[in-house]
């Protein structure tokens, strides 16, 4: 999750980019550009990033299996259809 020091930063940057005339309201907009940053970023689906490590390694160990697995029946079949080919020459015999 973005912590809270980065809204901060983030809203005081965009005060900063206010025009000089403005700069009386300059406080109130630090508290309307952290309020609505914290309300958008409250809304979007976020993870941190341990838990996006965690994921991605449970990704890869899938892949994996699956790589695993996918060879293991490529094997399975090419021996069936050794042991097919087989029956078939002794059924011609």
């Amino acid at each position: 999750m973005i912590n809270v020091k980065t809204i901060d930063d983030l809203a005081q940057r965009l005060s900063a980019m206010v025009p000089p005339g403005a700069s009386a309201a300059r406080e109130e907009l630090v508290d309307n550009f952290r309020a609505a940053l914290r309300s958008g970023l409250s809304r979007l689906d976020l993870v941190s990033r341990d838990e996006f490590d965690i994921q991605r390694a449970v990704l890869l160990r899938t892949r994996e299996k699956i790589d695993l697995l996918e060879r293991m029946v490529a094997d399975l079949e090419g021996r069936l259809d050794d042991m097919d080919a087989t029956a078939s020459d002794d059924a011609k015999r």
